[in-house]
């Protein structure tokens, strides 16, 4: 199971909306890598679980609440916000990338699935003004690196079940990285909610800087 199937059968709960925009990402995204390369050709045929349902662990480990604002820190190609955005249609996502054609991207595909959630902006992770809930990530450097980019921009105002701060997508041996924030961090392991081999390795790390 390749294809967008494997989103329906572990989110077994949505609507024919949220059924019909995650069908309409493949095909987004594959017209927009004729263009400029979003994401490896190679990964293009596992493209629902290695970017998609990759990007829904964040959902297994946080269910974002209505209202609840969302940073998505190098977002690339719109990766994890894009989906969650799908998931949670009541929260709000700010996407933000460094470099500006992955964002003409991330634009366009929010447009094309009218998703009102959705503001991306070319701009670095330092510049970014406001508070948030959660500050969402897939490694894209050091979670040291990381806290110290998005410190002071996560809201005092609690009201999810994990602490306000980072949940960050990472894989391999995260013990020398996570080692600095000693019993303040906290993992799950992706393979516990999804299957496939690909997962065995891959964590999502929740980060409270509140």
């Amino acid at each position: 199971m390749a294809g967008v199937e494997l989103i329906y059968k572990y989110f077994p709960q949505l609507t024919e909306r949220q059924k019909e925009q995650f069908a309409a990402l493949l095909p987004l995204y594959q017209d927009w890598n004729t263009k400029i390369n979003v994401i490896s050709r190679k990964d293009m045929d596992n493209f629902y679980e290695h970017h998609v349902l990759h990007s829904l662990a964040i959902a297994k480990v946080q269910p974002f609440k209505t209202m609840a604002e969302v940073l998505d820190v190098g977002t690339g190609g719109g990766f994890p916000g894009i989906p969650l955005a799908i998931m949670f249609p009541d929260a709000k996502f700010y996407l933000v990338d460094s470099i500006g054609k992955k964002i003409k991207v991330v634009q366009d595909v929010a447009q094309q699935l009218q998703l009102q959630n959705v503001r991306a902006e070319q701009i670095r992770a330092e510049q970014v003004q406001g508070d948030f809930d959660f500050i969402v990530s897939r490694a894209v450097t050091d979670l040291s690196q990381f806290s110290q980019w998005v410190r002071g921009k996560v809201s005092d105002i609690q009201y999810h079940h994990l602490r306000n701060g980072i949940l960050y997508l990472k894989g391999g041996d995260l013990d020398a990285e996570l080692a600095p924030f000693k019993k303040k961090v906290r993992t799950w392991d992706i393979s516990d909610f999804f299957t496939e081999e690909y997962f065995q390795t891959k964590k999502v790390i929740h980060l409270p800087i509140r």
